[in-house]
């Protein structure tokens, strides 16, 4: 592979949170439909001060990120939790612009999905 991350790098914290609740406004869904999502690995949601909450940025408009299903169901394939899923998709990555995370948005969608499929070797 040809990922260029430093062994002491950080990951990087969402640009926001989305509670449930908000995230099913978004979505223009139940929060049923938010929680079924979450165990379908449709979504990513993690805890913080108690609450599920999600990366606002893995919503786009009224859509979950076009890949993240599939990424998030590698990661989970390659062992990963919720945690590790979130900690690998906002790690800094020299050779993406910014991180997995970011590069769902763009072209590199596809790169990243890629790596993800990697994470399992």
């Amino acid at each position: 592979m040809t990922e260029s991350v430093p062994a002491d790098a950080q990951p990087t914290e969402p640009s926001g949170w989305l509670a449930l609740p908000d995230v099913a406004g978004r979505l223009d869904v139940s929060i049923s439909k938010v929680h079924q999502m979450i165990r379908d690995r449709e979504l990513l949601a993690v805890r913080r001060d108690g609450v599920r909450v999600v990366p606002a940025e893995l919503v786009a408009n009224q859509t979950v990120r076009k890949h993240l299903p599939g990424i998030l169901t590698l990661l989970h394939d390659a062992g990963y939790d919720d945690e590790a899923a979130l900690r690998w998709l906002y790690l800094p990555d020299d050779t993406l612009p910014g991180t997995p995370a970011d590069a769902l948005g763009g072209d590199l969608a596809r790169e990243v999905k890629r790596r993800a499929q990697a994470a399992g070797f």
